[in-house]
């Protein structure tokens, strides 16, 4: 390596990575695309590697470029944290705190916990929006995505706050009326009521149980995108649910809903999704934390 790269060219080096694009990245930081081009040069004589690949309408990271990515990350969250450690201002958790989740976890736990939340953190001003979509944290300017079931976007940070699991049910007079399936694959035969959270594919069930992994590919007249809705018309007897036991606890304790093939379950622990780590945020940081006290507290 000729030269060491500068804290402002890494950070340049990462925004252009997430953008794919020169024009995107000049557009954002007020600057000529030519500056963009001229200081990733720079930093590629610096580290002797290319770290791009252009296109007239696209670049794209090499191999190297992903190595470099990594690193540029760790580096300059290691300053922001060198930052946080000096700055008084940065030990108190104040200012806007937006925050995203599915709508049925968002009214029934998540919104009970940032109520509390509120009353010991006055400074914080929670915005919090409930969608059953994939959500893109930066650039839709979220600071957490609290999610129920697996994070797969490998550019984020996931931190465990709460175990939980799916689990199969159907009301007594569903099951009276089709009868009880004893095998997994049985479940095909059944009318299942489907959701279709976060674009994940609702007709494909996997589920762990005593053989490992399995999946089993279910249909029905219903289906929604919204869990409550779910639940509700299992209550009614149109079939059988993969649900949250948050969700269906009361119910299946009420015997308004029975668990059927109890030996299975689909694993769908709580996170609270970032994109860059706790320490880099007061308020974040804190707000995690709590929610994890506060659900671990109410873990059924």
């Amino acid at each position: 390596m000729k030269n060491t790269p500068l804290l402002e060219d890494l950070r340049l080096f990462c925004l252009v990575a997430h953008k794919a694009s020169f024009a995107a990245t000049a557009l954002e930081l007020g600057i000529s695309k030519a500056v963009v081009s001229k200081r990733i040069g720079m930093l590629e004589d610096a580290l002797q590697t290319r770290l791009l690949h252009r296109t007239t309408r696209r670049v794209s990271v090499t191999d190297h470029g992903n190595i470099v990515r990594q690193w540029a990350q760790r580096i300059l969250e290691d300053v922001a944290q060198m930052g946080d450690a000096v700055a008084q201002s940065k030990l108190q958790p104040q200012g806007m705190l937006r925050i995203c989740s599915s709508s049925g976890f968002g009214r029934n736990r998540l919104g009970p916990a940032l109520s509390a939340l509120a009353r010991q953190y006055p400074q914080l001003n929670i915005q919090v929006e409930l969608l059953d979509r994939p959500v893109d944290l930066l650039g839709e300017g979220f600071d957490l995505d609290i999610r129920v079931g697996v994070v797969q976007e490998p550019d984020l940070i996931a931190h465990r706050i709460a175990s939980n699991q799916r689990v199969l049910c159907a009301a007594p007079a569903y099951l009276a009326q089709h009868g009880v399936p004893t095998t997994l694959a049985q479940l095909s035969e059944h009318q299942c009521i489907v959701i279709r959270e976060r674009d994940q594919d609702g007709r494909r069930w996997k589920l762990q149980g005593p053989q490992g992994q399995e999946t089993v590919k279910v249909d029905g007249p219903l289906s929604a995108n919204n869990g409550e809705i779910v639940h509700q018309w299992a209550l009614d007897g149109h079939g059988i649910i993969l649900r949250s036991a948050w969700d269906v606890a009361g119910s299946l304790a009420q015997g308004k809903l029975v668990r059927i093939l109890p030996a299975y379950h689909q694993a769908a622990d709580v996170w609270a999704v970032t994109t860059s780590r706790l320490s880099n945020s007061a308020k974040v940081r804190v707000c995690v934390q709590f929610l994890e006290q506060w659900l671990q507290a109410r873990n059924h």
